[in-house]
């Protein structure tokens, strides 16, 4: 790789990770343009840890709240674990955990196909363009009224159970996510916040499952590059996002979808 691919997709990765757009879609399709050799899913992960510490940086100070009031965590002894369901119900970490199990489990059973078959343009342009007219759909008729501290056991499980298609390139695990929580009622910024809390676990289980083939294939300069250009375009991604959506909707992120998807068909043909 150059250095100027592995910058490119570094920033590529950093943006589209956290836009509703798709991180992983976007990778194959600059790949593609640029008749550059696929660069495999395991680079896909090293850019995944650019965005894993965007993330982790941005919301340092809601992960120590949520770790500090955490039932679970207060209450987990050895050979003495009791905890009641009632109040497991409202402990956003064990909500994430649990809501983080599904795209686990996808990604176990599916992970081949998600290196190999998945990794298609005429895949990505349809789910760019499904998953355009599903966020639109959930903007619209989401009440918009839920806040991120009334997130129960059961509406995590359901976005959770959105974001175990994310593996499939071009649906976006961000859009994906938020287009679940926007069905369920929650406020834009809500369901972005929601999504970006969410996508911790899962990128560091990606992360250690990966990195073997990491390792295999050598880290060099062109990895760390890559990692750094994801996690400055990530963090930018996740302050401006969520200030632009304080007081505007997701058409903007709709459009660029859809205008996408087309273009990508007729390119094909």
């Amino acid at each position: 790789m150059e250095i100027i691919q592995s910058i490119i997709l570094g920033i590529v990765q950093g943006l589209a990770e956290f836009l509703p757009i798709s991180s992983s879609g976007h990778l194959v399709l600059i790949s593609s343009l640029f008749h550059w050799q696929d660069q495999g899913l395991a680079f896909d992960v090293a850019l995944h840890l650019g965005t894993l510490i965007a993330v982790l940086i941005y919301f340092r100070k809601d992960w120590k709240l949520i770790i500090k009031n955490s039932y679970l965590i207060k209450n987990l002894r050895i050979l003495n674990f009791k905890l009641k369901t009632k109040e497991l119900k409202s402990d956003m970490l064990f909500i994430i955990i649990i809501a983080t199990i599904p795209g686990v489990f996808v990604g176990l059973i599916l992970g081949d196909y998600a290196e190999t078959v998945f990794r298609n343009p005429i895949l990505v342009a349809s789910t760019l363009f499904i998953g355009a007219l599903l966020l639109f759909y959930a903007d619209k008729i989401g009440r918009k009224n839920g806040d991120i501290l009334k997130l129960t056991l059961k509406m995590g499980i359901i976005i959770g159970l959105f974001q175990a298609f994310a593996i499939i390139p071009g649906v976006s695990r961000s859009g994906i996510t938020i287009t679940a929580a926007l069905l369920l009622g929650f406020s834009r910024t809500s369901s972005a916040r929601f999504s970006f809390l969410l996508s911790t676990p899962i990128i560091i289980g990606a992360g250690i499952m990966e990195f073997p083939n990491l390792l295999a294939g050598g880290l060099d300069i062109n990895i760390f590059i890559g990692i750094l250009t994801a996690t400055i375009s990530g963090y930018m991604a996740i302050k401006y996002m969520l200030k632009y959506l304080e007081n505007r909707n997701y058409n903007i992120f709709v459009g660029y979808r859809l205008v996408l998807a087309l273009v990508i068909f007729c390119l094909l043909r």
